[in-house]
């Protein structure tokens, strides 16, 4: 009996073993790179037990401004000591002569190190030229002066440029037959997101020193320079942006309390973003959550008097602006005698210049009457309805959009709607269903100045490789649809100057500036309510130098009372602030 017992516990044992020794040859042969459901590489995690390393380069893409600076990272040049200096009699007093940092700190920091740092990070020493190739030239081993890639704490035109963040099930998802760690950033919004693929990492580049269990140099104090040596990646995202027009752009929009709301800023030549800024901004502490991550520049929103600029064309093409014609801007729409803005009889181009309701109200119902889909079909002549940021098909990727998060801008919602004669009405004054993003009003702008040709907004011009080759172009590109004619766009362009011109015209604040503007206000009731107070989208929207166009400027105050909020002081500082670029001024 007992002996059948024992050979039972024998047999159970030596399958156990057998199972365990299978488990382990699974673990060690096959499963090395993606062990248990979190895909854990363990020679990975074997190497990072034996080495101590520092990053100098994450290995992900760039974003530049469009005359080639770092928009997200900075590259600074920086003095980088590895912890084994400790246990070494090194030549501190050397070091702390080039870098003028005192000899007691240079040793503190080094005693208190637990891995490779660049001396002062998070706020590093920079040094110069001469003072890397000084350092370089005394070759102390574990001190270094090199150029290291670190991420910018404020980052400008931040939600257009977007987040990165890590996560694994998206990497997956996005990814899948990519062999990456799940430590990989991700886009997670903007153009992050929409470039991700291109910018994802070949491999980081870093300084590396093999240790014991204790810390100690394993192999002697030899560090190891890796870098994945492609001169290909990582790729450089070229944006549109002038770094130093965003950042003025953004001055004035903190200067000016905007709480939401923001500036969209393009240059009408090759119809690119200059500057774009959202408010509010991305909360530090909790970036991925909160309004703060949502580019305001691109959502639909109210336009108010902004919309009397697309009944205006259809008026003009349909013979509904005779100069001759009085309209009673003593009403409202409705009929009711207007009290706040009671401003008499007033022809076409007058009530387009003091914007008035009761004028625009009629003529959309004339239009209506015409043709129910005729406000629509301007609308999109204009480029408010549908997308208008780049898309097409590059590389291997069909149809790419620089900008997938953006809204597109509507008249109506229904065909009831569309029929109905005081829907029309209040349309024809940007309230009811209609909605635009910022960026389709500035692109609006943009196409009246260039005479009606409408174009995609471009945020990128190109992708560059590491070696500084291009990759992908973005080449302007017309949008797709109808047009105004010629002749439509210069009568649109003498209303919108009139609109300034005019001594009782909404924009006769900006008569003064130094280049000439064109545009037209709006303020729009938004339903909201606070403490009792109507909150109001307010507008400006123009182009300049009128005579020969090259900006084209939104300024826009969301969800603010009536009696506050107003953006003439944001638009007009930032007209000074181009003026003052362009001619060499500040």
């Amino acid at each position: 009996m007992w002996r059948k017992r024992a050979v039972g516990w024998l047999f159970i044992s030596l399958t156990g073993l057998v199972l365990l020794l299978a488990r382990l040859m699974q673990i060690q042969l096959v499963e090395t790179e993606t062990f248990s459901k979190h895909n854990v590489n363990l020679l990975e995690e074997s190497v990072k037990q034996r080495t101590q390393e520092l990053v100098i380069d994450n290995g992900r893409g760039n974003f530049l401004d469009r005359n080639g600076t770092m928009l997200t990272y900075k590259k600074v040049s920086v003095l980088v000591l590895f912890p084994f200096l400790k246990k070494m009699d090194w030549e501190v007093d050397k070091v702390a002569d080039i870098t003028a940092i005192p000899v007691n700190l240079l040793k503190s920091a080094v005693e208190g190190a637990k891995k490779p740092f660049a001396y002062g990070d998070p706020e590093p020493v920079e040094l110069s030229s001469s003072q890397m190739e000084k350092i370089n030239s005394l070759k102390i081993p574990g001190v270094f002066a090199i150029e290291k890639k670190f991420e910018r704490r404020d980052v400008p035109a931040e939600q257009l440029i977007g987040l990165t963040g890590e996560n694994a099930k998206e990497l997956q998802k996005r990814y899948p037959n990519k062999d990456l760690s799940e430590k990989t950033l991700i886009g997670v919004s903007g153009l992050e997101e929409s470039f991700d693929e291109f910018l994802l990492p070949e491999g980081k580049s870093k300084l590396v020193y093999h240790v014991d269990g204790g810390g100690a140099p394993l192999f002697g104090i030899n560090v190891k320079y890796v870098d994945p040596a492609n001169p290909f990646y990582p790729v450089n995202v070229r944006t549109t942006i002038d770094k130093n027009l965003q950042q003025k752009a953004e001055e004035l929009v903190d200067k000016y309390q905007i709480k939401k709301g923001g500036i969209v800023l393009l240059d009408i030549q090759d119809n690119s973003v200059l500057a774009m800024v959202s408010r509010p901004t991305i909360n530090k502490k909790d970036p991925y959550n909160g309004a703060g991550i949502t580019n305001v520049m691109l959502k639909q929103q109210i336009m108010g008097s902004v919309f009397k600029t697309v009944v205006a064309a259809a008026s003009i093409d349909h013979n509904l602006d005779d100069p001759t014609r009085m309209f009673d801007c003593s009403k409202k729409i409705n009929g009711k005698p207007e009290l706040k803005y009671n401003y008499g009889m007033l022809n076409f181009t007058d009530s387009f210049a003091r914007s008035c309701n009761r004028t625009f109200g009629e003529l959309a119902r004339e239009l209506q009457k015409k043709n129910p889909n005729l406000l629509e079909d301007y609308a999109a002549k204009l480029s408010l309805i549908g997308s208008v940021g780049w898309q097409g098909d590059i590389y291997h990727t069909s149809d790419f959009k620089q900008l997938p998060a953006e809204d597109k801008g509507r008249v109506f919602m229904s065909d009831e709607a569309r029929k109905d004669a005081n829907f029309a009405a209040m349309s024809g004054i940007g309230q009811h269903e209609v909605r635009a993003t910022p960026l389709a009003v500035a692109n609006m702008m943009a196409t009246i100045a260039r005479g009606g040709q409408k174009e995609m907004v471009r945020a990128a011009s190109k992708i560059e490789y590491k070696n500084g080759t291009t990759m992908v172009n973005f080449d302007q590109k017309d949008l797709k649809g109808d047009t105004i004619s010629p002749y439509t766009a210069m009568k649109l362009q003498k209303l919108l100057r009139e609109v300034v011109l005019n001594q009782n015209g909404t924009g006769r604040w900006f008569k003064e500036l130094p280049y000439e503007v064109a545009g037209k206000s709006g303020t729009a009731e938004t339903g909201k309510f606070v403490n009792g107070q109507q909150l109001h989208n307010k507008w400006f929207a123009g182009y300049f130098p009128y005579q020969t166009p090259k900006y084209a400027l939104v300024a826009v105050n969301l969800d603010v009372p009536d009696n506050a909020g107003g953006v003439n002081l944001l638009f007009a500082d930032m007209v000074k602030v181009l003026y003052e670029n362009d001619n060499g001024s500040e």
